[in-house]
């Protein structure tokens, strides 16, 4: 029986050893042969911007990273210029059109917006905002944020109003049923 805690005393001895040495750093390591480190890539910071715009029950999401190549503008998955109709995509593109300067943005960015809920209008002018957001942030300064206020306020301010609930005794929130006497 002695002999057993013994050996068992020596394996935790030579455990606590090895592990001291790990810790201390003079334990050598085991060399794997075949295999080269790989090249540091060197990692480009890119300008990440992500905003959140709201219309009638229509929430957008846009996301703008700064890129030299590959710009493109697409919604929930499809290029912008394939929203039809033509008015439509003339009306979610406009804060683009604005100027040179958020012309100049928005063709050195990658610009991904997620739209759900809604309707084809409410979603249309939630991606609008959105983008305006995204493009004003990225820009850095007031100026482009000023021009857009300027322009149209509901760029970069959030349009609440939403349709009143129907109440019973009634077609829709105000209106009531006609009475007929005849």
């Amino acid at each position: 029986m002695f002999m057993a805690d013994e050996k068992v005393d020596k394996a935790l001895e030579n455990l606590n050893k090895e592990l001291a040495g790990i810790v201390k750093g003079t334990q050598q390591e085991v060399k794997v042969e075949g295999r080269k480190a790989a090249p540091k890539r060197r990692i480009q910071k890119k300008k990440l911007v992500i905003e959140k715009a709201r219309r009638k029950m229509a929430i957008a999401r846009a996301r703008l990273v700064q890129t030299d190549t590959n710009a493109a503008i697409t919604i929930n998955g499809f290029d912008v210029g394939t929203v039809k109709p033509k008015e439509v995509r003339d009306f979610i593109l406009e804060p683009v059109n604005i100027s040179d300067t958020t012309r100049a943005i928005a063709n050195k960015a990658n610009i991904r917006i997620i739209v759900n809920g809604g309707g084809a209008s409410g979603q249309a002018q939630a991606a609008r905002s959105a983008l305006a957001k995204a493009i004003a942030s990225a820009s850095g300064s007031d100026s482009v944020k000023k021009l857009y206020l300027e322009y149209d306020r509901m760029l970069l301010v959030d349009d609440v109003r939403q349709v009143e609930p129907k109440k019973y005794k009634g077609p829709k929130a105000r209106a009531r049923f006609q009475k007929s006497y005849r």
